[in-house]
Order: C-alpha cells, then structure tokens, then sequence
C-alpha cells in the first residue's frame, strides 16, 4: 500500500468552507483521512511538509482542447498531420498535468480520434496526462462555425475542428461514427460564433430536429453532450432537448437565464472568456489588432458576457471557468489564466473561482462523490500551492509555485527531497 502524509499545511478543501490548518493522509488512490489541526500519525507513509503552502484540490478544466495545436487559422488544424498532432496532443497534456490540472472535459478534438487515444494512453498509464472525457470534434451544419470549405472548391467533411453534418440522419450518422470510435461526449456547434459572417454568434445555425437527433444517439449510446451557444435561441435549444454543458451563452436573454435557474441541477455554464479576452487584447502578432476586433465585434461580447455571467452568478447557475485554450493567441500552458478573468473580469470572488475549478469541475465531470474536494474516500487529486492562492490567485498560474501535483494519488511532481 503506497501511503502519503501532507502535515502542517493549510487546507482548502473545494466545498466553499474556510481553509484550516491540518493533515491529509493518502492510501493508494483516495483520500483516507483529512485531520484539522493536524496530528495524523505517520507510521510508513511518505511525509511531505506542507507548512507555509495551501493543499486544495487538483485543477478541472470544463472546456478543454488538449489536441488544439495554438494554431493561428482554422486551416491548421487540417495541415497538421495526423503522426505530428498525436505528438503534440501527448505532449500538451503532459503541460496541462505540470499546470496543475488534474481533469479535463473535452470540449472537442482536432481529429475525430485524437481525445480517444491519447486518453486510453493516460488511463494505461504510459503517457502522463489529466483524467480525461474525450470528444470528437465539434459537430456543425454548413455554413457554421468551424465550417471553412468553399464552393470552388473541393468538399471536405473534416474541415477543420469541425465535423460538417446537414439534416438530421447525418447528424445521427456522425454521432453513431464517434460513440463506435470511443467517445465519451458529443458537441454540437448550435450557434454561430462572433466574427464570421455566415455564423453569426446571435443565431441558431442548427434546427431542433438536428439537436433532437444527436440527442437520441447519445442517450441511446449512453454518452453525454455539450454544445457551442453563443445566442439566446441556442441555450434554449439545450435546455429543452436535455443538453447540460453550454458553453459561452453570452447573449442568453431573459427568458433563457430563467430557464438555466430552473435547470440548475443539471446545467452548467463555461463562459470560455479567455480566447475572446486575448482576441482583444493579446492578438496583434497574428494579425487581430485591437480595432480589428472591435470591427468584429469582440469587444462588444466581452462587454455583454461580464453583464450576462454577473446575472447567471446572481441567480445561482453554475458557472465555471476554463475554456478554449489551444490557439496561438491564447496556448497552452495559460489555463489558470481564466481563474484571474473570472475575478478580475467577471467579478467573482476567488473563493468562488476555485470552488467552481474544483467541486463544481467534479460535478462536471460527472463525478461530483468522488472528484474536486478534499474528503475521506474521495479520489486523491491534489496540488500543494506555494502561499495562498485565495489571496493572490495568480499564484496558480506559476509552475513554479505548484510544489506538489498528485493525480490518483500518485505523485506528478513533488518537493525536492521527497
């Protein structure tokens, strides 16, 4: 039995509670006992010192893109071939696991295989990487988002990120090809996103007859679904045909907030502000300036999603950071960056940005008696922080000042000594 002591440290423990002074005693993969004030006897376990660092729950990413490849244009993702994207897919989850994300749910693959097998490499042990819900790429209709095929030229189905789908018998047709291939979600692109002209992100692309159909295969095949809604008509569209995992909804009106409150058990929301928030400010290398954007109108999203995330957080609806990490303007490597925006930006407390990265993660996740706190039984995914990340939640995004990442109760990284 491999046993580890973290002692004397500051424990926060992802349900909301106040930190405390203690002991974390790990057996195996779990969590076997958790002792305020500490005082936990030793006997043959490991010993780490946690005096002067914070122990909290390993991090969860609600939206993640492991096999994006910061590329610059659509057209990447496809030029990439497919030998060189396992590599630097295997080689981003390794960053992820060093950024102290210990879980991912993927909101979509660059190629239709790319979450499922590197996913079955990490749950085998032979590449290091998150727990991970793979996806296939996102599932659009032509014209939509994702969809960069012209009509001089020749038709790719596989355009991009994308997985190009009209009507509902073949959307189901992919749905049944993805779920024979492994995955463990689905994603719809339902609306269009801000920027292209032919995707607006304040409509539905999709019909309810095509979301009705990618529904009834993955209820069918026991996967579950998220979707990329940007319009209010899109949120709707989850609520009712029973999709739970909506990402941005910046535009959600009121009669969709009601809808999310009322749903809330079973809802969450990932605004994904960080790709939009570097699109306006940190994009000038790759050809987005500034004015640019604001032509395009990304700063008017921004503006729209604070008012729209500050409504949802006063209603209560699961709100969760993370997303859409993977393009040149915004790598890998910067996910913790998204916790900062939801403080700074958003207005959340940094209590409240952590308990959503951690407990709400392992609700996501599908694994909320398990995964994303620290409690006797549940699975030993921790980081030891170097200060206090409540006071100063920057302190996430350091490498440095995470001096102890354990996944499964195995230890990823660890003090010198140790």
């Amino acid at each position: 039995m491999d046993r580890t002591l973290i002692a004397g440290t500051t424990i926060f423990d992802g349900s909301g509670a106040a930190p405390f002074a203690g002991d974390v005693l790990v057996e195996d993969r779990r969590i076997v006992a958790v002792q305020p004030g500490g005082g936990l006897p030793r006997g043959d376990a490991r010993v780490i010192d946690g005096a002067g660092a914070t122990l909290m729950p390993g991090l969860i990413e609600s939206h993640g893109h492991v096999s994006y490849p910061d590329a610059a244009r659509n057209a990447d993702f496809t030029r990439l071939p497919p030998e060189e994207h396992v590599l630097v897919t295997m080689r981003n989850a390794k960053t992820m696991l060093d950024c102290g994300y210990t879980s991912v749910l993927s909101a979509a693959s660059a190629k239709p295989r790319l979450d499922v097998v590197i996913r079955n490499e990490i749950n085998a042990g032979r590449i290091p990487g998150p727990r991970y819900l793979a996806n296939g790429p996102e599932i659009t209709v032509s014209g939509g988002l994702g969809d960069d095929n012209a009509l001089h030229l020749p038709h790719y189905e596989t355009p991009t990120f994308a997985w190009v789908a009209d009507g509902p018998d073949e959307i189901r047709k992919v749905c049944r090809v993805l779920v024979r291939e492994g995955v463990d979600l689905l994603k719809l692109n339902i609306s269009g996103d801000t920027g292209p002209r032919n995707s607006r992100s304040e409509r539905a692309v999709m019909t309810d007859a095509e979301v009705a159909a990618a529904m009834e295969i993955a209820r069918a095949a026991g996967v579950r679904a998220c979707a990329h809604t940007r319009s209010a008509e899109s949120v709707k569209m989850c609520v009712r045909h029973g999709i739970g995992i909506i990402y941005h909804a910046n535009f959600a009106d009121e009669e969709a907030l009601d809808l999310l409150e009322a749903n809330r058990d079973w809802c969450f929301v990932g605004p994904a502000l960080g790709l939009t928030w570097q699109a306006c400010h940190a994009a000038g290398e790759w050809g987005i300036t500034p004015a640019m954007a604001r032509e395009r109108g990304l700063f008017d999203e921004l503006e729209v999603s604070v008012e729209t995330m500050g409504r949802m957080r006063k209603r209560g609806i699961r709100v969760l950071p993370g997303g859409d990490y993977g393009f040149a303007w915004n790598p890998h490597g910067t996910y913790a960056r998204d916790l900062l925006l939801f403080v700074d930006v958003l207005g959340f407390t940094p209590l409240e940005t952590l308990v959503a990265a951690t407990r709400l993660g392992g609700e996501i996740m599908g694994m909320g008696e398990e995964l994303g706190q620290i409690k006797p039984g549940y699975l030993a995914d921790l980081l030891l922080v170097d200060g206090d990340p409540l006071a100063d939640i920057k302190r996430l995004q350091s490498p440095d000042a995470l001096l102890v990442i354990m996944k499964d109760g195995r230890l990823h990284k660890t003090p010198a000594g140790v």
